[in-house]
């Protein structure tokens, strides 16, 4: 079992940038590769970003490519979205999610998930 905990959501104005971070714990995190989805009210949870189990490899959705930047650090078992220059599109509940080595962007291919942290971005 590998288990998450998202941090660091809030409300915030367009344009500023805020950071999500996922602390995890239980199997050896750096077997796992590491995604960030998202759910907005009334729409299906949608794929933002995912690393790699040694962050040789990144990917990201268009929405958010150029303005976010997902990064971990395996000493520490923890991975971080910074996100910049925030949209209120992005207004969204964040999920860290797990899943042994291979990086993918479907989320049904994950086996571990976060309880989620709330973003809200104001206009």
């Amino acid at each position: 079992q590998v288990q998450l905990v998202e941090s660091g959501g809030g409300l915030v104005q367009a344009g500023v940038s805020l950071r999500l971070s996922c602390a995890a714990s239980g199997r050896t995190f750096s077997n796992y590769a590491m995604g960030w989805f998202r759910q907005a009210p009334g729409k299906e949870r949608e794929f933002v970003a995912a690393i790699s189990w040694n962050g040789g490899s990144t990917v990201y959705a268009d929405s958010v490519k150029g303005r976010f930047t997902i990064s971990r650090d395996n000493a520490e078992n923890m991975v971080n979205l910074q996100m910049n220059s925030l949209k209120p599109e992005d207004t969204a509940v964040y999920y860290c999610a797990a899943r042994y080595f291979l990086l993918v962007r479907d989320s049904g291919q994950y086996n571990y998930w976060g309880q989620g942290t709330q973003v809200t971005v104001s206009s």
